[in-house]
């Protein structure tokens, strides 16, 4: 009996060798066949079947692979495609909504104007009516003078004195004062721009009128009277040293943090060629220089060389920007754990984190050092839906 798998073959191989071989020699016996050649022949029949088998396994193993991938695949897009449904009507909800609250604050204001345009006009109407009907009076008090005097004319000789009748002496009647100009000009002011203004104080974000903590501010950056515009100066200002002041890098926050609800700001950069902005914890450490990324505290966005713009990583990157903007939103949601970026030009997505603070964040701000022989240029905090200017 045989014990070996491959022991065992190679024998039954040689035993069917052989047999071959005397097979041959007992059914042509007067011919010279080479034995051995045959037996190569068989040899190398056996091993290309053996090729050919072991490329057919591989093949097989190869598609099955295949086709496990493409299962996977599958089901993987179908989930991509479940998921950009939920998502897609989570969106449409969440755009009808805001686009409800838009209309609403249109109709209530739509609704005032018309029923304060329709109270004007029919107070000035009344006001003719009286006006006409105090005429239509007059009117026949003159007559009735008239009259009077035209009989007391007619009945005595001019050569004789008579008493002249008594007439109305009703004070007489001015022209009434409606100024249909001013009444005009009223309701046909700059409407959508009078609305428009009206609407930033229903947006929901609306751009937040943020100023810069002086307290967090490193002691090369000075303010402007209002707090909303820094630049970088070449003289070190008097500071007290405490946890909440910048030392090692030229940063700075701002006054109001936030740690719940969606947040949105926009920062004017025009002219600057180097700049941070985003969002960094309360809690980061101020006294130290630190890499800016999610993992140490920060979430920003950068520009180095007037043009290479970088997301906030380790390391950075790179992102492309078609068009430099000439200010930067800031978009902070804490509902859906968001920070990004937008080109407040266009509203054009620079950047988004998707893993954004946990805890009370404050908006950060960087004009870096300025490059050697290059005047410092000052990156200002922008307020809607007007501005004040900003002096340092």
């Amino acid at each position: 009996m045989c014990f070996e798998g491959t022991h065992c073959a190679e024998s039954v191989v040689m035993k069917v060798k052989l047999s071959a071989s005397h097979t041959l020699k007992n059914l042509y016996p007067d011919r010279n066949i080479d034995i051995s050649q045959s037996l190569w022949v068989w040899d190398s029949s056996e091993n290309q079947t053996k090729t050919e088998r072991k490329q057919l396994k591989d093949r097989l193993e190869s598609q099955v692979s295949m086709k496990e991938a493409y299962v996977t695949m599958i089901r993987e897009d179908k989930d991509k495609m479940e998921r950009i449904k939920k998502m897609g009507a989570e969106l449409q909800g969440r755009v009808h909504s805001d686009f409800q609250a838009l209309h609403h604050f249109l109709r209530v204001e739509e609704d005032a104007m018309l029923e304060e345009l329709s109270r004007e006009q029919e107070e000035m109407l009344q006001r003719l009516e009286r006006h006409l009907e105090a005429l239509q009076v007059a009117i026949r008090d003159v007559e009735q003078n008239i009259n009077m005097l035209r009989q007391t004319a007619s009945s005595t000789d001019q050569s004789v004195l008579v008493e002249l009748p008594e007439l109305n002496s009703k004070s007489p009647l001015q022209e009434l004062n409606i100024n249909l100009n001013t009444f005009r000009s009223k309701h046909i002011a700059p409407l959508q721009y009078t609305m428009w203004r009206k609407m930033f104080q229903h947006l929901n974000p609306g751009p937040a009128p943020l100023i810069f903590d002086e307290d967090t501010a490193h002691p090369s950056l000075q303010l402007s009277r209002n707090k909303t515009q820094v630049i970088e100066s070449d003289k070190m200002t008097n500071y007290t040293c405490d946890a909440k002041r910048f030392l090692q890098c030229v940063n700075i926050l701002a006054t109001e943090g936030f740690q719940s609800g969606r947040h949105y700001w926009e920062v004017d950069v025009s002219n600057n060629p180097k700049w941070d902005l985003g969002v960094a914890l309360e809690s980061v450490n101020r006294q130290v220089r630190v890499k800016l990324c999610p993992e140490n505290g920060y979430w920003t966005l950068r520009l180095r060389n007037g043009s290479q713009y970088s997301a906030g990583t380790q390391p950075w990157t790179p992102l492309t920007v078609m068009t430099p903007p000439s200010r930067i939103g800031v978009f902070l949601d804490f509902e859906e754990r968001k920070v990004s970026f937008y080109n407040a030009d266009n509203m054009a997505l620079l950047c988004s984190f998707s893993s954004g603070p946990r805890g009370k964040a404050f908006p950060f701000f960087s004009t870096c050092l300025s490059e050697r022989g290059l005047k410092p240029q000052a990156i200002r905090i922008v307020h809607f839906p007007f501005e004040c200017p900003s002096e340092m």
